[in-house]
């Protein structure tokens, strides 16, 4: 046992700790002052710190981890669309989603937005035409409504809302991105993909930005929804000036609820309107607070490999009839162009998450990181999300360059998504990807996230079951994707924990049970180094516990 440094507040005894501290793996007692982890041992050794006014609770045997960590999610988004938005699973057909349209509609001024989605990329096809627009135009009642695809890379608008974005049969396309037009009349259908649609967010960025509260009610909400998962640190992954302000705001107010570091847009995004790189890096300090720390940047390298084709592969898509058959899609900046722009943020101290969801993508990633450090030798760790499809040969580079391998466990197992992907992609192709065993054993340091409301539940535990069985946790999706890169447990939960405090640059502050790192910890309802694999994603969060306050549960 470590010497503590004063008389504890709470003892909590009794328990089955894993602490993932490699000094000291397991303990069965730890001890806690000023929200700070006082000391670890045996029950006898707590129990010998206490004082008249130490609270001592009995755990009765339950099962202790750190807080979990989701390095990838947008929970200030998340948060509004839970609270103010329309929401459906991606699962729901065209008709279906014109009937949840014309119920949100009717609650709605003449001229209020319907925003919200998430509509399944296989529709793609059945929205491509203007009748489909004019059916939704006649659900709305005639009032604006975006609806994001379950990439939220894409977006499906009424005929009000391209109204008011400007947008008319002869706009042009904006760079990296495509206004869908019909292909019988050459008018726009509504769908806007990848950065054409920001020509409608940024109108509706404008709307809600006279409503801050709102972000700020989302961001708490969000966070709480974290916290009763067992979730205490998060990597908000694309951090606009208004997120930054709703999270710097929720902090002050002395209601965060976990660590959370910011993503800046580093280059213009397809997905999120606003200023980007050195406009919002000169002003970051405004934003720091006691638990936001916004020291990080977020690059969209490609899209999605989906029958939108905005991912860049090695390999050609499947033919189609608007991309011909050799189509491999591209990046949104070259190797020279992504070299630079990684080498001046990290002379801001600045790790960048790459979006990367095509192997091409993931290759030139690796390719600008190795650049680099050919110059410059040893420096950050960036992420590549979501380090999906990756070529055998990039696999050890992960470690060779100190690349954190951002994985999204629910985006891949079988489901909505993969079978989306298998419309685009050749079998065998979809049948390999996400190589996480191979990675691990390469040396690569693996974090787990949610991407978060991409995935309409943030739920780690299912992700956890999914990279531990390569299964759909629901049972709505048969089959099993790659079995071979399945991880163990006991690997899977340090993803989820230290190996997550490390991608963050957070290890001295969390991650693991130790003295001196924020009480930050969860108590749960089985022991998941001994209940089967296929009971991982039922596993209840009892207690959670932030800087040594309870923040979801009970003590008993």
């Amino acid at each position: 046992m470590s010497s503590p440094r004063a008389e504890p507040d709470l003892i909590l005894r009794n328990a089955d700790i894993h602490t993932m501290d490699a000094r000291r793996p397991r303990a069965a007692a730890l001890a806690i002052r000023d929200g700070r982890i006082n000391a670890v041992g045996s029950d006898a050794e707590m129990s010998a710190l206490a004082g008249p006014a130490s609270r001592v609770v009995d755990l009765r045997g339950r099962m202790v981890l750190p807080g979990l960590v989701d390095v990838h999610s947008h929970f200030v988004w998340a948060g509004r669309a839970e609270l103010y938005e329309v929401r459906f699973a991606p699962t729901l057909s065209l008709d279906q989603i014109l009937d949840q349209v014309a119920t949100a509609a009717a609650k709605e001024a003449a001229d209020g937005w319907v925003v919200g989605g998430i509509w399944g990329s296989p529709l793609l096809d059945s929205l491509n035409s203007s009748e489909a627009r004019h059916r939704l135009d006649v659900a709305a009642g005639g009032r604006p409504v975006m609806l994001r695809d379950d990439s939220h890379h894409n977006r499906w608008v009424s005929s009000a809302a391209l109204r008011i974005a400007g947008i008319d049969d002869a706009t042009p396309d904006p760079v990296n991105g495509t206004i869908v037009r019909d292909p019988n009349t050459g008018a726009a259908t509504g769908l806007l993909l990848e950065s054409a649609g920001i020509l409608v967010e940024g109108v509706l960025a404008e709307s809600q930005a006279r409503e801050p509260q709102r972000d700020v009610d989302a961001a708490l909400h969000a966070l709480k929804r974290f916290n009763a998962y067992g979730i205490t640190a998060t990597q908000e992954s694309l951090s606009t000036r208004t997120v930054m302000q709703a999270i710097r705001a929720l902090d002050d107010s002395g209601r965060m609820t976990a660590w959370v570091v910011g993503s800046m847009p580093v280059v213009e995004t397809a997905i999120a309107h606003g200023d980007f790189g050195a406009m919002l890096f000169d002003d970051r300090e405004c934003y720091r607070s006691r638990h936001f720390r916004p020291d990080a940047g977020k690059i969209l390298l490609d899209g999605v490999p989906t029958m939108a084709r905005t991912s860049a592969m090695l390999e050609p898509y499947l033919p189609d009839a608007r991309h011909g058959c050799c189509f491999r899609g591209g990046t949104m900046l070259t190797v020279p162009q992504l070299a630079r722009a990684l080498a001046d943020c990290e002379a801001r101290g600045i790790a960048v998450k790459i979006h990367c969801a095509g192997d091409a993508a993931t290759r030139a990633a690796l390719d600008a990181v190795e650049v680099l450090r050919t110059f410059n030798g040893p420096g950050l760790a960036h992420h590549i999300a979501h380090a999906s499809f990756i070529d055998p040969v990039d696999v050890p580079r992960f470690a060779e360059l100190n690349v954190v391998a951002d994985l999204s466990p629910m985006l891949w197992f079988p489901g909505v998504i993969v079978e989306a992907i298998r419309a685009a992609v050749p079998k065998d192709r979809v049948d390999h990807f996400w190589p996480n065993r191979d990675l691990h054993e390469a040396g690569a340091l693996l974090a787990g996230g949610s991407d978060w409301p991409v995935v309409s539940d943030p739920d780690p535990w299912l992700g956890m079951q999914g990279m531990v069985t390569r299964r759909d946790p629901t049972g709505r999706f048969p089959g099993a994707l790659w079995p071979e890169q399945a991880l163990d447990v006991a690997t899977v939960l340090r993803i989820y924990t230290i190996n997550g405090a490390r991608a963050l640059n957070l290890a001295d502050e969390i991650g693991s049970l130790e003295p001196g790192k924020s009480a930050d910890l969860i108590v749960i309802d089985r022991d998941l180094m001994a209940v089967p694999a296929e009971q991982i994603a039922g596993t209840r969060v009892l207690a959670t516990y932030f800087e040594g306050r309870l923040v979801h549960g009970t003590e008993r």
